[in-house]
């Protein structure tokens, strides 16, 4: 919802700077429209259109970057949470209640992962989230081997719960985002510049309006997406937790 909110605001932004730009069209003086002045004008703002545009660019990058990178992190411990549980039941009968701990655990991780729901995300990092992963980490440190097979498989099961529990630590970093909100504050400010000027040099007529309409919608779409790809948890736009409930459905019972 938060990011619908920013998104209204930038097309508002943006929009208006249009319509402002068409009103004073009408009410400059002549000599404000002079070859010269409008030559200075639009070499100004093709240099701010150069800038805004670069900035754009590398945000949808990097909020793809991101997006991409917890998918693919979710992925690998959907496969991780599975090696865990087939090393646990190597290690034998002793394991079985941890097994069944390690699936519920990881049961509700999941469900808080796809609910989308930013009251329980914000939860990810609560004592009552973390306790319980705490809880099956001593546990399983404090397994006995009897024969160096097990202590082999102890010592390995250590390691891939590291792994699996700390993409619980990568979805407390992402919950909030990584775009600075001043840098899209000033490419909001650059983009209400370029269409005031589109404004102030265009005739007043319906086509030009729904053109601006069209494309602030377009300004304030990619703005959308930007956010949306750089809090990949949560949104409309959200990574898929599939591949972890499909790795609910091969623990134990």
């Amino acid at each position: 919802m938060m990011h619908l909110l920013i998104s209204l605001i930038v097309f508002v932004c943006v929009f208006g700077s249009a319509a402002v730009g068409l009103f004073l069209h009408k009410w400059l003086p002549e000599h404000h429209f002079s070859e010269e002045s409008v030559n200075a004008i639009k070499l100004a703002t093709g240099l701010i259109a150069t800038i805004a545009a670069l900035v754009l660019g590398l945000l949808i990058s990097s909020a793809k970057s991101s997006f991409d990178t917890v998918n693919n992190d979710l992925v690998r411990n959907a496969v991780s949470i599975i090696r865990l549980d087939r090393n646990l039941a190597q290690y034998g009968p002793q394991t079985q209640e941890l097994r069944v701990l390690l699936k519920h655990n990881y049961s509700a991780w999941v469900d808080l992962l796809g609910s989308g729901d930013s009251a329980k995300m914000a939860k990810l990092d609560s004592a009552s989230a973390v306790g319980p992963i705490e809880v099956f980490e001593h546990q399983l440190a404090q397994l006995s081997p009897t024969t160096p097979a097990q202590a082999q498989l102890q010592i390995r099961a250590l390691q891939i719960s590291d792994d699996v529990f700390a993409a619980r630590w990568l979805a407390v970093l992402q919950k909030r985002g990584s775009i600075p909100m001043p840098l899209l504050i000033v490419l909001v400010f650059w983009l209400s510049i370029i269409f005031g000027t589109f404004g102030l040099f265009a005739p007043h007529n319906g086509t030009v309006i729904v053109f601006f309409l069209l494309c602030a919608l377009s300004a304030s779409g990619a703005i959308f997406l930007i956010l949306e790809m750089d809090t990949p948890l949560d949104g409309i736009i959200k990574v898929s937790v599939a591949p972890m409930r499909e790795a609910l459905q091969h623990l134990v019972p």
